[in-house]
């Protein structure tokens, strides 16, 4: 009856899977890198793409107000048309390191959780099996799969990106003072309230994300163990009561995806409002700038034009790195999860001098006791006689 009670109190141990661990754990996040070591050459090839992406990108803005107040104000053609192809270069070759950059960075994930599932499989298969008896299947899979995976996610669009995204920003912001720095002024004065949005933005889908991650880790092992002990379920007529509690977890999981939702609802609109409240102050004070008479039309209407595509690449960004550390932040708790399965000393070991023979003659087992772990007795009191030739086998 013990392995029968295991089976119905499989969501006990489904609590042991909730996700815990600081919020940034520097030992966890440098193991985590050390992974990508023996890909350091495409590492660093693609933070090397992403900061010329991060360079070229804020670089467009400031060469169209060049070209309002140069060819398009002497009505120069030929020039105009020489700007434009050089915008429209610059163009095609971000197109072409934003293809790269993203090949790279993905290519270099998987490459990483290929080397950490392949280690973690390799650990797994010296484990005793009474680690198996004791840590359920679903929890074990969801390692393997959908831990590790967060993993991926780091290289893809967390750490790598991260870095570029806050260069982005502050070339931005150079490129912005340089231009005009009270335009500069005026169009970051809903900055501070996108900053307390973004704050709690970061730690809205950090709660909904752990939850997210638990419900999931929930959900896989108890399908896991559920299917494989199925038989169990029927011959006991268990089937209506393994459904309801199936159908709790399945709702905990359903609603654990709409709390994410509901954050990013929230968030994107906020942050949109915001940003054209940004081009209503610029568009105000460039009206105002007219009325006081500026000296170069021109001028005022090329740093407009350039001020609204430096507020679109200011507020992208910005909205993007709460998502950004919250997938770091994942990939941090994946690993965690995974290395606690990697460090867990629990692996099989053989004792002594031990030197296979062959042997002959009965084999005799008198009294005998086998438990996996501690008093959870498999066999108990045995007694068997198997004579020499005779094929005996344990079943159970």
């Amino acid at each position: 009856m013990d392995s029968i009670s295991a089976v119905w109190n499989i969501h006990i141990l489904t609590a042991m899977s909730s996700v815990t661990g600081k919020a940034f754990d520097v030992s966890v996040f440098r193991r985590m890198m050390s992974y990508a070591r023996p890909y350091r050459v495409r590492f660093f090839a693609t933070l090397t793409v992403i900061i010329v992406l991060a360079i070229l990108g804020p670089l467009r803005p400031y060469l169209i107000n060049q070209m309002v107040t140069g060819p398009i104000k002497t009505g120069d053609y030929q020039s105009l048309l020489n700007w434009t192809l050089l915008i429209l270069g610059l163009l095609v070759i971000e197109a072409i390191l934003q293809f790269f950059q993203t090949y790279s960075a993905n290519t270099l994930g998987q490459n990483v959780i290929l080397d950490i599932r392949t280690r973690l499989f390799d650990h797994l298969t010296g484990f005793k099996l009474k680690y198996f008896d004791r840590t359920p299947i679903g929890r074990l899979v969801t390692r393997a799969v959908s831990d590790i995976e967060t993993i991926a996610s780091v290289f893809s669009s967390g750490i790598l990106v991260i870095i570029g995204d806050i260069l982005k920003l502050v070339i931005v912001v150079g490129f912005m003072f340089y231009l005009n720095w009270k335009f500069s002024l005026v169009v970051l004065l809903p900055i501070p309230l996108l900053l307390i949005a973004t704050r709690i933005f970061k730690k809205a889908i950090e709660k909904a994300f752990r939850k997210v991650r638990t419900q999931v880790s929930k959900l896989n092992t108890f399908v896991q163990e559920h299917i494989q002990g199925m038989g169990i379920v029927q011959i006991f007529g268990r089937e209506s009561e393994e459904q309801r509690r199936f159908q709790a977890i399945n709702k905990e999981h359903r609603q654990a995806h709409i709390d994410s939702v509901w954050a990013y609802s929230i968030f994107f609109p906020v942050v949109e409002i915001l940003s054209s409240t940004s081009i209503a102050l610029l568009i105000w004070w460039g009206l105002r700038s007219i009325g006081t008479g500026h000296e170069d039309p021109y001028a005022l209407f090329g740093e407009v034009l350039a001020f609204i595509l430096y507020i679109q690449m200011l507020y992208r960004p910005i909205r993007q790195l709460a998502d950004r550390f919250n997938v770091l932040q994942m990939g941090m708790v994946g690993s965690e999860r995974v290395f606690e399965v990697l460090d867990t000393e629990a692996s099989l070991q053989i004792e002594g001098n031990a030197v296979q023979t062959r042997l002959n003659g009965d084999i005799r087992f008198e009294n005998v006791w086998l438990a996996y772990s501690g008093d959870e007795y498999v066999l108990k009191n045995i007694d068997l006689h198997v004579s020499e030739g005779q094929t005996a086998a344990f079943v159970g």
